[in-house]
């Protein structure tokens, strides 16, 4: 993807990408779909869970802090919900 290009470009030319909002919506028009109960499956619910099931699965705190684009650690820490010592216990 380059520089000004959106992964979900938004439908009217003065708009260049979706809106969270329209975003939510989706999601939950397709949490619909499959028959899940939509109050379960919010953006954030879904983006913590990936990430939590990333770092569970390589240990790797370092990655999910660029994939959550963090700039402190301790704030990927305390997003996960892990205790520091755990983590230094980790790496």
């Amino acid at each position: 993807m380059v520089g000004s290009e959106y992964l979900w470009p938004g439908r009217f030319h003065e708009r260049l990408h979706i809106s969270t909002r329209q975003n939510a919506g989706i999601v939950r028009d397709w949490v619909t779909s499959i028959g899940l109960e939509a109050s379960a499956y919010g953006t954030h619910s879904m983006r913590r869970t990936k990430v939590t099931q990333i770092y569970k699965k390589t240990g790797n705190l370092r990655a999910v802090q660029v994939l959550l684009g963090y700039t402190k650690m301790d704030s990927t820490v305390r997003y996960l919900g892990v205790e520091l010592e755990d983590v230094l216990a980790i790496a």
